[in-house]
């Protein structure tokens, strides 16, 4: 009884945290291109059109992503209305659930004290601390995939031959949840962590042909059924972009998203601090006690290793990609933590020189951030490449510092320092302040500067799709990818058939007056491609303009 109420209070412990970390100013930045803003306009376009199985962005099919994501933030639109809060709220709920799913597994492999250390690894981690922050698709995915993952290792579990039915079940449904949520990539990543695991067996595993059929039934019915649906009502073609897509992401450095072949192991190293660095001591042949235990970690080592060296060979890179590598891997670092309490294990001198300099660098960074953003005349003055024009232009835009949130930076070494200190004497209360601080930290740098970021990289872009809100014009942006002027400006469906591409736009007679931005770099070369435009102002780098109705393109040769 005692350990039932145990329980419960850390599943209460694990909401208050959620609603602590989690919640406060979800909906008071608004939403980032591109993705944030992506996946909320589908959302809502799928309540202005009523089509809720066919993806839409622009009101044309969106053929990158399965819809599930999209529901949820439908479900949350309805509640909360069309807004940032709503296109975030889902997250917040998978981070509850995330943490929850990770103390109960924790807690049913290892016992009570490895869930805390694994829920403490994880949640005070800097990138997935972020996300569930965010209205991004991965943080639900990542969820699904390692449910499916957990399942099919209960499957394999010798001990819990009674169950097996129910877990192979459970794996595959979980599996085909992650597939409505992101697509085939899912199963992609699970067969070849099972071919791994084969290898590793000398194929030696106790399964049958029923099992096999079971999981593929249950994961065709739950991950295939948008599929099919989409073959039905007429929209093959969606499939087969859909997957053109799929093959091009990974051939192709796709959307501009190209980066050198160790980008995703800097990401992890730096992203998943602390746990990054404590993981690296779980190489080691210690034996586990059970073989649950040991299947477990296997699956875990499996799962980052195969996770991280797929995405580092596929072309395109881009943050998220890495994302699954995650909770694996806060499962080895936790692992250590335990085996450290337990004097079984050392945190060697090189990790915790290690931790010191990546807190040195994220330290260093919010420092610099804050004294470049309250004098940003001396990064004007300097003539450094990376500043273009555009640029240059953002750094103008008014965005409110006090002056004093380089101090979180401070913080960060000093809390960092002393936990290094309390680690190389072995006290356990040094891995404990290591991840609160850290956790503090990154709260407090999400809290002071994503705000201000969205100052200066899109707030004035935003703000005048918004001022045309509910007026007859079209809107849209040249020479640079966009969807905020979609969500922003509430656009409404035209007519079947209607066209308001730019192209059109340009080259026809306007019933209306059709608002374009474009980015100061690229100022010139479209006011002299479209003489048509009229500049309505410039600020902060982006350049308003407009095309009067009625005004035809009949003055370019």
């Amino acid at each position: 009884m005692r350990t039932h109420y145990r329980t419960v209070f850390v599943y209460l412990g694990i909401i208050a945290f959620a609603v602590l970390f989690f919640l406060p100013f979800l909906g008071t930045v608004h939403l980032f291109d591109w993705d944030e803003i992506n996946f909320a306009e589908s959302a809502r376009e799928m309540i202005i059109t009523g089509d809720y199985v066919t993806v839409q962005i622009d009101f044309e099919p969106f053929w990158e992503k399965p819809p599930l994501f999209f529901w949820l933030q439908v479900v949350s639109m309805k509640l909360f209305g069309i807004n940032e809060f709503a296109a975030r709220f889902p997250n917040f709920l998978c981070g509850i659930a995330t943490l929850v799913m990770l103390y109960f597994l924790g807690n049913r492999i290892h016992g009570n004290r490895f869930g805390l250390l694994w829920i403490l690894s994880f949640g005070s981690a800097i990138l997935p601390f972020f996300y569930f922050k965010s209205g991004i698709i991965d943080p639900w995915f990542n969820l699904f995939i390692i449910m499916g993952m957990a399942w099919f290792i209960f499957y394999l579990d010798p001990e819990r031959k009674k169950a097996r039915i129910r877990n192979v079940v459970l794996s595959a449904f979980f599996f085909g949840l992650a597939i409505l949520t992101k697509g085939p990539v899912a199963i992609l990543v699970f067969l070849i962590c099972f071919l791994v695991f084969l290898a590793i067996k000398r194929f030696r595993v106790s399964t049958s042909a029923r099992h096999v059929g079971l999981f593929i039934l249950v994961v065709t019915l739950t991950g295939g059924t948008w599929f099919l649906l989409q073959v039905l009502n007429g929209n093959s073609h969606i499939m087969k972009d859909f997957i053109d897509y799929q093959v091009r992401l990974l051939s192709t450095g796709d959307a501009g998203h190209s980066g050198f072949f160790g980008y995703h192991f800097v990401v992890v190293l730096l992203g998943v601090f602390p746990a990054s660095v404590i993981a690296m001591k779980s190489f080691t042949k210690k034996s586990e006690n059970t073989e649950l235990q040991r299947l477990f970690k296997q699956w875990m080592y499996i799962m980052f290793w195969v996770v991280i060296i797929l995405f580092t060979i596929v072309k395109t890179k881009i943050l998220h990609y890495s994302s699954l590598t995650y909770i694996p891997l806060t499962f080895l670092a936790a692992w250590v933590w335990e085996k450290w309490i337990d004097r079984k294990i050392e945190i060697s001198g090189w990790q915790v020189v290690l931790i010191l300099i990546i807190a040195l660098i994220h330290a260093g960074l919010v420092i610099a951030l804050s004294l470049v953003a309250t004098h940003p005349e001396w990064l004007l003055a300097k003539d450094f490449t990376f500043l273009d024009s555009f640029a240059r232009g953002t750094l103008e835009a008014r965005v409110h510092w006090s002056g004093y949130e380089w101090l979180i930076g401070v913080f960060m070494i000093l809390g960092v320092g002393i936990a290094a200190i309390q680690i190389q004497r072995r006290n356990p209360a040094g891995m404990v302040v290591l991840h609160l601080v850290t956790l503090l930290f990154v709260a407090a740098s999400i809290y002071l500067f994503t705000s201000r970021i969205e100052g200066y990289s899109q707030r004035t872009a935003i703000k005048f799709y918004k001022g045309l809100r509910g007026q007859d014009v079209y809107v849209n942006t040249l020479g640079f990818k966009s969807y905020a002027q979609l969500f922003y400006f509430d656009k409404q469906p035209g007519d079947e058939g209607f066209d308001d591409s730019v192209e059109r736009l340009m080259t026809v007679d306007l019933d209306r007056d059709a608002y374009f931005v474009i980015k100061v770099g690229k100022k010139e070369r479209y006011l002299e491609r479209y003489p048509e435009l009229e500049v309505l102002y410039e600020k902060n780098g982006f350049v308003f303009t407009v095309k009067r109705a009625g005004l035809k393109d009949d003055k370019r040769e």
